[in-house]
């Protein structure tokens, strides 16, 4: 059997051909795994989603941060270099404490811890 060409593949079988085999759990570990595969052969993917996902108001600025691996201030310029004007302060409670989750992260990466 020869390498399949990706345009030749189908790809709704080949997930739930991957399922089928026990090679993985479920459908959605399959994507994640292609996600994470895609992502690491494109890293500039990481930063367009997140801008993509905080455009569409799915996300805080401090999640997107984390989504783009860049910092929260880094985060707010590339959302304004893209024409967004980052909404100021979380909405909810959950999404405060992630925004803090992702400052203290920030800062403990800078200081060496």
């Amino acid at each position: 059997m020869g390498i399949i060409d990706a345009e030749e593949m189908d790809v709704s079988n080949s997930v739930k051909a991957l399922v089928d085999m026990g090679i993985y759990q479920s459908e959605d570990q399959v994507i994640q795994d292609a996600m994470n595969h895609l992502i690491k052969a494109h890293p500039e993917y990481r930063i367009k989603l997140a801008i993509y996902r905080y455009g569409d108001e799915e996300i805080s600025v401090g999640k997107a941060a984390e989504m783009a691996g860049v910092s929260f201030e880094r985060m707010k310029e590339l959302l304004m270099e893209h024409g967004i004007q980052p909404r100021l302060g979380a909405r909810t409670l959950e999404e405060a404490r992630e925004e803090v989750r992702t400052y203290e992260r920030y800062v403990n990466e800078r200081s060496g811890q």
